[in-house]
């Protein structure tokens, strides 16, 4: 028995309006995506015979980063779920850049958009989400923006996105453009096409578990490293999976790393996890910076970093083959804290030490030291 609102019911006409606001909405979106082209996979130039090194570069996505794609997924995912009406506020909690490409695609579908982060996030991400049309709610820290999102969702009666749960099954990771395909079909005409290591860092997890699904899917035999920074929650769990969150985090690096594991984490498709230093990462993201003559995030240092340790117990295994990480975001956000020399100093980092190292591993060849 099928049970149908009378046609010519308020109830009804409102359904239909919404669902032709919703198709509407899609529609932009796609639209958009085919005006985008795919991001470069730029090969650096290595002294070390018969080892590869790729960067997969997010920043030139329309907004300037990795998490362009994740926010296209998220807002489909609550679309396509009758979660997002025309009417309805959306809300996120973020350190910048998923808001950043959220605000942008909230704009495009005419949506209210909130972005729940905390005071420590660049002024220059700040300044982009509001460039983009959406709205800034500050806490203190990063462990207070979940609450705050769902108190945000509760009083708009709006509806919280929630990159931390829904990022793992938003994405279509047997296809559909993701990172993965992209990356392998980039690789395809290489010298060593399937590569060794896919090495990437961790915010909600939902990179990692669409490389890791992708591989497994597709019958790779590429291993998956996922960079963490040191005070982040997700390399001590992956030792011990009893250990789901941090009581006191120290500083880390903008966009990655958690004070507790997230939903969208999936250890189980990860082959191995390097914890990286403050000062290793952005010591690292100078160096390539240099080296590729385009400014990088901090998070792109922590992937540079892990892919040098990876790549240095390949050479002394004697072993050859081709590894890619990714360029997450620009420099350019980064201008007023990790480029910034005073920041660097008030944090009480010395890079020199660091720099030096991964110098003599990008220039000339040298393993870093375990």
């Amino acid at each position: 028995m099928c049970f149908l609102a009378p046609s010519g019911s308020e109830n009804a006409d409102v359904r239909d309006a919404d669902r032709a606001w919703i198709h509407q909405a899609i529609a932009r979106i796609e639209a958009d995506y085919n005006r985008s082209a795919d991001t470069h996979l730029i090969k650096v130039d290595l002294p070390i015979p018969g080892i590869h090194l790729y960067l997969k570069d997010e920043s030139s996505h329309p907004t300037g980063s990795l998490k362009h794609r994740l926010a296209r997924s998220l807002m489909l995912y609550a679309l396509c779920n009758g979660r997002v009406g025309p009417r309805t506020t959306l809300i996120e909690a973020s350190s910048g850049s998923t808001a950043v490409s959220e605000a942008y695609f909230a704009r495009l579908i005419g949506s209210r958009f909130i972005a729940v982060v905390p005071r420590s996030t660049s002024s220059e991400k700040v300044r982009m989400i509001e460039d983009q049309g959406g709205e800034v709610f500050f806490v203190d820290g990063p462990k207070e923006v979940y609450g705050a999102a769902e108190r945000l969702a509760a009083e708009t009666g709006g509806y919280y996105l929630d990159q931390f749960t829904f990022a793992e099954r938003a994405t279509d990771w047997r296809g559909n453009n993701n990172i993965a395909e992209s990356l392998f079909r980039q690789m395809s005409a290489e010298p060593a096409p399937v590569p060794s290591w896919l090495v990437c860092s961790a915010g909600t997890g939902g990179t990692s578990a669409t490389l890791g699904r992708y591989i497994r899917y597709r019958r790779f035999d590429t291993r998956l490293c996922v960079a963490d920074p040191e005070s982040s929650v997700f390399h001590r769990h992956f030792v011990d999976p009893s250990v789901m969150e941090l009581d006191c985090p120290g500083p880390g690096i903008e966009g990655i790393g958690r004070p507790r594991v997230e939903p969208s984490f999936l250890p189980e498709l990860v082959d191995c996890m390097i914890a990286v230093p403050n000062a290793a990462s952005l010591a690292a993201m100078r160096a390539i910076s240099d080296v590729i003559r385009k400014p990088c995030g901090g998070s792109t240092g922590t992937n540079i970093w892990a892919t040098a340790r990876i790549i240095s117990r390949m050479m002394a295994r004697g072993e050859t083959g081709s590894v890619v990480t990714l360029l997450c975001d620009s420099g350019d956000r980064y201008r007023s804290t990790y480029y910034d020399e005073t920041w660097i100093a008030t944090q009480g980092l010395d890079l020199a030490a660091a720099r030096a190292e991964i110098d003599d591993f990008l220039l000339k060849g040298v393993p870093l030291s375990e």
